[in-house]
């Protein structure tokens, strides 16, 4: 019976919406390890980098709308502070670096990814590209603004991947190796002798 319980509750305590208290923005959101998104065919896991930190917390995950017009959280979100390097996650093009409604976006075409060509969103960021620039994977594309009502009174980086008007799971970017949070683990330099632990 444990076997079945158990993961029915682990899977309602990692679905289950966030308090109030934090839904609100009254403190920090605690981090939360999230599953390997589902595979997506269409998004190749071309990412390099983390576009902040180096395995930032997800503050809030994808959650794709059921309509283009309903509600639903089109990206993801990553704890980081203001003033933190925002990285491009994949070599591209820069398609758009200004303000939208007086928050900083800037915006990835990502080289080789079809027609039309995935493109990933950072903000609220201060951009130091221009439109047209190429970036490689791990540029800095920006930094992290402060504030804004998206994440409350922390910052956060809210990062965004679409395929023409389509919006898609960023994290899908992200190969296996840059979601891995488990605990490293060395190997022997020199194989062992048999019967011997290394």
């Amino acid at each position: 019976m444990w076997r079945v319980v158990l993961p029915c509750l682990a899977v309602a305590v990692l679905c289950a919406p966030p308090p109030p208290a934090l839904a609100r923005g009254a403190g920090p959101a605690p981090a939360v390890p999230l599953p390997p998104p589902a595979a997506d065919p269409s998004v190749p896991a071309l990412a390099r980098a983390w576009p902040v930190g180096v395995r930032p917390s997800v503050v809030r995950g994808w959650e794709p709308p059921a309509t283009v017009y309903s509600p639903g959280h089109r990206g993801v979100d990553l704890a980081a502070a203001p003033g933190s390097p925002v990285r491009a996650v994949a070599p591209g093009r820069v398609f758009f670096a200004g303000r939208v409604a007086d928050r900083g976006v800037v915006s990835v075409e990502l080289s080789g990814t079809g027609a039309p060509p995935l493109r990933t969103t950072y903000g609220p960021v201060r951009a130091s590209v221009h439109e047209g620039d190429e970036v490689l994977a791990g540029e800095t594309v920006g930094t992290l603004e402060a504030g804004g009502a998206h994440c409350g009174p922390t910052a956060c980086l809210h990062w965004g991947l679409l395929r023409g008007t389509a919006y898609l799971n960023p994290l899908s970017l992200l190969p296996p190796w840059l979601l891995d949070t488990g605990p490293s683990r060395l190997l022997p330099l020199t194989p062992s002798a048999p019967g011997t632990r290394p």
